[in-house]
């Protein structure tokens, strides 16, 4: 299941909690990407990992993976927040992969990442 988190307008942000779906990223996810760029332009994209990797379903993996490869050119900066250092480190190393700033953070550094997205500080 993933809720999606109030922010400013020029990110969208969501939490991750149980088992993820193919009709979450369908209903709640892309929806909301699709309005930010709209509004924007630009992709600024924050997501909190309360659940375990292992919990999203493989059509969770390929809307996600469909949705980076459709605005690919709209990425602007992109956070995940685990306490995983697995997770963080290929989020650290995707910004090599695609356009975009990518970068994990911890859970305690919440508020950095939201920040950072944000774009109110480097």
């Amino acid at each position: 299941m993933i809720h999606q988190i109030d922010t400013t307008d020029n990110i969208v942000a969501f939490r991750a909690l149980a088992e993820v779906t193919k009709e979450d990223f369908q209903s709640i996810v892309v929806p909301a990407v699709e309005k930010l760029i709209n509004n924007t332009n630009e992709i600024n994209f924050l997501l909190v990992l309360d659940t375990d990797i292992q919990n999203f379903t493989a059509g969770a993996w390929l809307q996600d993976a469909m949705l980076g490869i459709k605005h690919l050119g709209k990425w602007n900066r992109a956070a995940i927040v685990s306490d995983s250092e697995e997770i963080i480190s290929f989020t650290n190393g995707f910004s090599y992969i695609v356009p975009g700033e990518f970068r994990g953070f911890k859970k305690e550094a919440f508020n950095k990442a939201l920040n950072w997205v944000e774009g109110n500080i480097n």
